[in-house]
């Protein structure tokens, strides 16, 4: 397992052990590498919240700009692969803090060196985070967590959409030889409010 999905496991682990949790973006139901941890959220509250969403129970169709919910109404949220598709994140960072409650945990992943990704008629592609904007985004929380997602090597390899699989094993034991101080596909974060 590498550091990066140890980081996502353990993480989504701790925030599956909430009460009332927001997918912001999430699209539908466990949706983006969640499907494996929905028997943890068993006992939770679960919501989507998504712009794209289909209605169905547990959820919402609407803006994550302007989330529809009370200040603190939330023990934990996720809010993975969303930020770089919203016109604002700086706005939806802060509604996300809003609707946290004091000592309440986020996730989040943010692509830093990553392929364009837009879906036309179905969302936009606008940003691309490094590590001191991730920072500067989420500066209002008391904690930042962050884990970079891949190294150089397998971040480059990443953009060769057929031949990805083929070449991540050796990229993996570049990266491990040769470790990147700074260049990594994306982050997976987590924050405390």
């Amino acid at each position: 397992m590498t550091s990066w999905d140890k980081f996502f496991d353990e993480k989504i682990r701790e925030i599956a052990k909430e009460r009332r949790i927001l997918d912001a973006g999430g699209g539908e139901p466990f949706s983006k590498e969640l499907s494996k941890y929905r028997v943890l959220f068993k006992g939770s509250d679960y919501i989507v919240f998504d712009i794209n969403a289909a209605p169905a129970p547990g959820v919402i169709k609407g803006d994550i700009h302007n989330l529809p919910f009370a200040d603190g109404s939330f023990d934990a949220f996720i809010c993975k692969s969303v930020l770089e598709h919203v016109e604002n994140p700086g706005q939806v960072a802060r509604e996300l803090s809003r609707v946290l409650k004091k000592g309440g945990k986020g996730f989040l992943y943010v692509p830093f060196l990553f392929p364009y990704h837009a879906e036309k008629g179905f969302y936009k592609d606008y940003w691309r985070f490094s590590e001191d904007g991730v920072r500067e985004l989420l500066k209002n929380f008391s904690k930042i967590e962050i884990q970079k997602v891949r190294g150089f090597f397998e971040t480059i390899v990443h953009f060769l959409p057929y031949l990805r699989h083929v070449f991540i094993w050796p990229a993996r034991i570049l990266d491990y030889i040769f470790p990147s101080k700074n260049q990594t596909s994306g982050f997976h974060i987590f924050v405390i409010k």
